[in-house]
């Protein structure tokens, strides 16, 4: 279904084409996303995820303003948020403030914010969700070792996958329905232009 010039022309320049391309190609199928529409909707929502494949670990190097936009319900006023974006290890002390008490998270001194903070292409983030991922792999998996696994090309789309399946995306992909899946992806619908522009040229480059 995704060849790999498909892959060259969705995601352009991307120095590691060809490392993506092997577990896409074997990973997709083996969780159903083996349609042109579940193709085109899964790799418009990762690629937005994930800056063209570009970035699998989360990026919170935010700005003062960047908090108050993004998260304010935890950084309800400029003196907070001015003071987290000023720490040395700002994007620790972000991701455990934001992550924390849910999910399997504990509280901010826990750290789990940032250890369990977003990896994959599809950003997975929480205890829980790490958990639940190693335990379709393998129960005997460590959270250790499952972030680990995400830090590689084939966990990063394993993982997404993974979300896809528990999800039920492929219902939402058949309809095209790319506001429906960025409700469940996202949280909401950040950057949903950007990705149902993906969506629409994506279909276009697997014959859809």
């Amino acid at each position: 279904m995704l060849t790999k010039d498909h892959l060259r022309k969705m995601l352009g320049k991307n120095e590691y084409l060809d490392h993506w391309y092997e577990p896409l190609h074997i990973l997709l199928p083996e969780y159903d996303i083996n349609t042109i529409p579940r193709v085109a909707a899964f790799m418009a929502q990762s690629a937005h995820e994930s800056g063209n494949y570009t970035a699998y670990e989360e990026n919170l190097k935010y700005s003062a303003a960047g908090l108050r936009r993004t998260f304010g319900k935890y950084f309800p006023t400029d003196e907070l948020a001015k003071q987290y974006a000023s720490r040395p290890n700002r994007q620790e002390a972000i991701a455990n403030r934001v992550y924390a008490n849910r999910y399997g998270n504990g509280d901010e001194a826990s750290g789990d914010g940032y250890r369990y903070r977003g990896r994959g292409i599809f950003q997975l983030t929480f205890y829980d969700n790490y958990k639940a991922f190693g335990d379709s792999l393998d129960p005997r998996l460590t959270a250790a070792e499952v972030s680990e696994y995400m830090g590689t090309f084939e966990g990063a789309v394993q993982s997404a996958c993974w979300f896809w399946e528990v999800k039920n995306l492929n219902k939402y992909a058949d309809k095209g329905d790319i506001k429906g899946m960025t409700r469940i992806v996202n949280g909401g619908y950040n950057g949903l232009a950007d990705r149902e522009k993906h969506y629409t040229e994506f279909l276009h480059i697997l014959g859809g």
